[in-house]
């Protein structure tokens, strides 16, 4: 064959959209894929989607009331959003909460946790093709969300910290019923982990795929599971613990080789960890208040009190009118939190008025999907569902 002939049959780039419709893309994600063949060679992502405003509303909102945003920014575990956001504000006006109520968040927390990793794994599974383990995981999530909506009174937005506390104590019976659900999570994380662990298609598809070396991870400020299984030996709970997460015992997951495979294997043992933190949480429990007093002026008086004395519906009137309630000093605060996706912390700026004068997200998502461009590149395009699902994309923290 000629040299002619060879540069008349070479075949063109092509350009396609991956997203935002693909069911894959988990949310209102577009990659614009360059490919040769099936091979890509360059992916653009675009992020621009949701325009929510989300760090914009916290400047017209006060503390308390901005609460019920952070929900909406990783609607997986938002609690964890909750809690980010109230440990924030109580670092800015100098608050320590109740240990029963630092103990409670972190229950929580852990419970998220374990509800995150299990729909991440599903999710990831049914893209590649494993509708089983999305059953599974998925069944599980919803019995921990009966636990959520027992405490909370609702299922994914919970809004259950308050500046100071929580929104209430946990109710009769709460302890039971999770006492009575860890065993099922150990249940499916075996059954699911027999399932794929040693699946030959599964091995095919995530092993030596999207693979981040440790500089790589360390270089794009990677956190979470995704860094964990790239070998970094980094987690916020262990390295700066909050909310008393030094009173816990349990082990930070390392992986080795940093790929697809790894990461679904550091979520699946951390599953594990949080389990054994929740029972721990439950057996040290304090007694006591879950709110500091009210005197303080920054948390609101029960609502018996409000509806029953002239004191309680005072004080009530006096937080929640327009130029009054609670005004924190001026300065600003930043507390990073070990969320299921990667460090997740709210960076508060005050004014010293009722209303911060800037809050911005460092959300993990945002950061970990910076390197999807660079791991992409020279796998085929069915790697790119498998990517994706490894690194757990929430679509609302992309765009704020």
């Amino acid at each position: 064959m000629t040299v002619d002939t060879m540069k008349q049959i070479e075949t063109e780039k092509m350009v396609i959209n991956f997203g935002p419709s693909h069911p894959a893309t988990h949310g209102t994600l577009r990659i614009i894929l360059e490919l040769d063949g099936e091979k890509v060679l360059k992916a653009t992502p675009e992020i621009g989607y949701l325009h929510s405003g989300f760090e914009k509303l916290g400047e017209h909102l006060d503390y308390n009331q901005y609460i019920t945003i952070t929900d909406r920014m990783n609607y997986l575990s938002p609690l964890c959003n909750n809690v980010a956001y109230a440990l924030s504000a109580e670092k800015l006006m100098d608050i320590e909460v109740p240990k029963r109520a630092q103990y409670i968040r972190v229950l929580m927390c852990e419970l998220s946790r374990i509800a995150d990793h299990l729909l991440a794994v599903g999710m990831q599974a049914v893209d590649l093709g494993a509708m089983t383990v999305f059953l599974y995981g998925f069944r599980l999530r919803e019995d921990i969300y009966d636990l959520f909506e027992m405490a909370t009174g609702t299922r994914l937005t919970t809004s259950y910290t308050r500046v100071g506390g929580l929104m209430r104590d946990l109710p009769e019976g709460f302890d039971k019923a999770v006492l009575q659900l860890l065993p099922n999570v150990v249940n499916v994380v075996d059954d699911i982990e027999t399932l794929l662990n040693k699946n030959r298609i599964w091995h095919q598809r995530t092993k030596g795929v999207g693979v981040i070396t440790k500089e790589d991870a360390i270089s794009y400020g990677i956190s979470g599971p995704q860094a964990r299984a790239s070998g970094i030996d980094w987690d916020i709970r262990e390295k700066e613990p909050y909310s008393r997460y030094d009173d816990f015992d349990f082990d930070v997951i390392i992986g080795l080789n940093g790929d697809v495979f790894d990461r679904y294997l550091v979520r699946m043992e951390e599953i594990r960890q949080s389990i054994k933190i929740c029972y721990q949480t439950l057996d040290k429990m304090p007694e006591g208040e879950v709110n500091i007093d009210a005197d303080s002026g920054y948390i609101l008086p029960p609502m018996d009190e409000v509806y029953n004395s002239i004191e309680g519906l005072i004080y009530h009137f006096e937080n929640i009118m327009p130029n009054r309630g609670m005004e924190p000093p001026i300065g600003e605060a930043y507390v990073p939190t070990e969320s299921p996706n990667g460090e997740l912390g709210f960076y508060i700026v005050s004014d010293g008025t009722r209303t911060p004068y800037r809050v911005r997200t460092r959300p993990p998502s945002l950061i970990n999907y910076s390197i999807f461009s660079k791991i992409i590149e020279g796998h085929m395009i069915a790697d790119v569902v498998a990517i994706l699902g490894s690194l757990n994309i929430i679509a609302g923290e992309l765009d704020r």
